[in-house]
């Protein structure tokens, strides 16, 4: 009985949702009206999506498409049921992104210069720390996520690259106090999760990277654009209206720890001489 009534509660619950469109693992309701003006005054300006390699991400279709598969052939689908058309509602254009085709296992954590190369190169953002200019927290610390780059997938530099825009508080951070702190953690892939480390295990990486935040200059916007654009494509698309500019963190000192018995801080030469594949 316990059963049945299990499958007349989940039975009455899809019928409710017939105006959800479902896309993956994630769901939710849209009224029609308000699907037709997201299209009609949006889809022009829609930013381009980032791809993953397992395609994960699916478009998204008019309930009743799901609803009459079972009833229409395809002729009989109306316009504004159109798959192509549908799928501008809620999925925008997608992008391929140029990451390595294979990510290499990391170094042995002995040689800890190359370690803080790897983690700088195949991590997609960090958090970045600044001084705060926040009128309630003016002059504490304030903690914040961006997407980074140090190079194209087959070009690192080890010296992160950002996107950002004035109206951040973290830029106005930096315009009052140019120093920062960038972390990365290698609990961001997959290798603590495979080695089941929690996150402050020492064994999983942390590296941080302080220095001072400066705009890329003219001679190197070039090489600016192709670092993170070609890891982050989406980023071409975001609002120009942001006045959108790139900065760079000039490394003072390169602060790692990859195991147990303390810390290394490694020297600048050092780093910079190491190569993260």
């Amino acid at each position: 009985m316990l059963l049945l009534h299990l499958v007349s509660v989940l039975t009455t619950l899809l019928c409710v949702g017939e105006s959800y469109t479902i896309r993956s693992a994630v769901s939710w309701a849209v009224a029609g009206d308000a699907a037709e003006e997201e299209l009609d005054t949006h889809s022009d300006e829609a930013p381009a999506v980032l791809v993953d390699n397992i395609g994960i991400w699916k478009p998204a279709y008019p309930s009743s498409v799901y609803r009459d598969a079972s009833e229409k052939k395809p002729e009989q689908i109306s316009k504004s049921e159109d798959v192509s058309s549908a799928s501008r509602v809620f999925s925008y254009r997608m992008e391929e992104v140029k990451v390595p085709s294979s990510v290499a296992a990391p170094p042995p954590h002995e040689e800890t210069a190359r370690v803080a190369r790897y983690m700088a190169h195949y991590s997609d953002w960090g958090h970045l720390a600044t001084i705060s200019t926040q009128e309630q927290i003016k002059g504490l610390p304030f903690g914040n996520i961006f997407s980074v780059s140090d190079g194209p997938a087959d070009n690192s530099t080890g010296v992160p690259y950002f996107y950002v825009t004035p109206m951040d508080n973290t830029v106005t951070d930096l315009r009052s106090f140019p120093f920062a702190s960038l972390t990365f953690s290698e609990a961001e892939g997959d290798f603590c999760r495979k080695q089941v480390y929690d996150p402050e295990d020492p064994r999983c990486a942390r590296l941080t990277l302080t220095g001072k935040m400066v705009e890329v200059g003219p001679e190197e916007l070039d090489f600016a654009k192709e670092a993170m654009f070609s890891r982050h494509p989406v980023m071409k698309k975001w609002p120009p209206g942001h006045n959108w500019f790139f900065m760079k963190l000039v490394l003072q000192q390169v602060w790692l720890q990859d195991w147990v018995g303390g810390v290394s801080v490694i020297p600048l030469e050092e780093y910079f001489k190491a190569t993260p594949f």
